[in-house]
């Protein structure tokens, strides 16, 4: 496998050794090439094991039973920083890991994400639900008619972001902030695309964040208790004086968690649609069937790509003997797309019996917190599209992220006839 970000054409999954397979590469999934190297491991190797890559060696697992059989058994597949990248298959420098709840094992896991977890009960979301939608109606209504427009920051991230703001109880007005230091988190340094280009430039922008979310955690401490993610955390025993690289790790999980999936999955319903133009018709003439094609988007898009977790003792997985300290990587890109599970998988399937058998929010102590707020912001944004019978057509093809961790889309060019 080439190096992340070298120009050479990427080599057929299905013409080089099996053990030179490394799906940690980057440029597979800025090229939307993905599907067929997952494919053949599915078939042919699905606990793969890569001894060389840009991300040291490591096992990826592939198929949807067992990347759930790693998820339910944290005892022993750990998401601790303390093992190095904790979540992600890169390696943070040494004094400057950015711990969050995600990257951390029971008790401390759960004590912590049981603080911000009311910010996402039924009552709270109902609550939310006429300012998405109002919010959305003004967006979709604001858009251009008949010329060519950018989806993804017209309305995915324009939505996104402020969501966001009302979730921080952050300024509308700067809550493009919000974005940026996101992406910044989440971005691979080396990347064509990488709003910051070395470790250094990363942490001097998170800091500005770490400074700036501080003041406000600081301000809402000495208030009484408020729905906000940041005065939630102001008030809770297990997040007062933190560190500050801790304090950083928490922002920025927060703020991903409820960027990444929404952000993307908006963009990638707009692409399912035009891919699968038959299934939106369905969904036309049968609104009822949103409920259903907002998890399928889900699962059909597949917006976190996978998980790493390091395996604390050995674990033998389909006769494949996975050694304590090693790097494991759950690809759920890969299990939504496994045929001994999901009928039809590479479809776009809008009336699926079972449309929530999908793996894009995890499985087991670490499900996505927020996955029943991305699904409301969903199902409101396609409510709004279908009821002003809107025909969006995409006019060229999305333009990926360079990133093993983000199913990101940059751009996706569209005209609303």
């Amino acid at each position: 496998m080439n190096a992340p970000f070298a120009v050479d054409a990427l080599p057929d999954p299905y013409a080089i050794p099996l053990d030179q397979i490394d799906v940690s590469n980057p440029r597979i999934y800025h090229e939307d090439a993905h599907y067929r190297f997952f494919e053949r491991l599915r078939q042919e190797d699905p606990v793969h094991y890569t001894a060389d890559s840009h991300y040291g060696p490591y096992w990826s697992v592939t198929k949807y039973k067992d990347i759930i059989k790693v998820e339910v058994n944290h005892q022993v597949f750990s998401s601790s920083w303390e093992h190095g990248g904790g979540i992600t298959l890169d390696e943070h420098p040494k004094g400057r890991e950015r711990i969050s709840f995600i990257r951390t094992d029971p008790p401390k896991h759960d004590e912590q994400r049981k603080v911000v977890s009311p910010a996402f009960t039924p009552a709270n979301l109902a609550k939310l639900e006429s300012l998405i939608r109002e919010r959305t109606v003004a967006v979709l209504d604001a858009l251009p008619r008949g010329e060519v427009f950018d989806w993804v920051p017209a309305v995915s991230i324009n939505l996104t972001s402020m969501m966001l703001a009302t979730l921080f109880d952050y300024p509308l007005n700067e809550r493009h902030k919000l974005i940026y230091w996101s992406d910044v988190h989440t971005c691979h340094v080396d990347s064509p695309d990488a709003p910051v280009h070395s470790e250094d430039e990363r942490y001097t922008e998170l800091y500005k964040m770490v400074h700036e979310l501080k003041a406000l955690f600081d301000e809402r401490a000495k208030l009484p208790p408020r729905p906000d993610l940041v005065s939630m955390l102001a008030h809770g025993e297990s997040f007062r004086n933190l560190p500050d690289l801790e304090f950083m790790g928490q922002m920025a999980l927060l703020i991903n968690g409820g960027n990444d999936t929404t952000r993307n999955s908006m963009s990638g319903g707009v692409w399912a649609i035009n891919r699968f133009p038959d299934q939106y018709r369905k969904v036309r003439e049968n609104p009822a069937l949103i409920e259903s094609m907002v998890s399928e988007v889900v699962r059909w898009h597949t917006p976190v790509l996978h998980m790493r977790r390091t395996a604390v003792a050995d674990f033998e997985l389909r006769g494949r003997k996975i050694r304590a300290g090693d790097k494991v990587a759950v690809w759920y890109i890969s299990g939504n797309r496994d045929d001994e599970v999901i009928e039809r998988p590479n479809d776009f399937v809008v009336d699926r019996a079972r449309p929530r058998e999908h793996i894009s929010f995890g499985f087991g102590i670490h499900r996505c917190l927020g996955n029943r707020l991305a699904e409301l912001q969903l199902r409101i944004l396609w409510q709004e599209i279908v009821c002003r019978d809107l025909r969006i057509e995409a006019v060229d093809k999305p333009v990926y992220q360079h990133s093993n961790l983000l199913h990101g889309i940059k751009s996706l060019p569209v005209r609303i006839n």
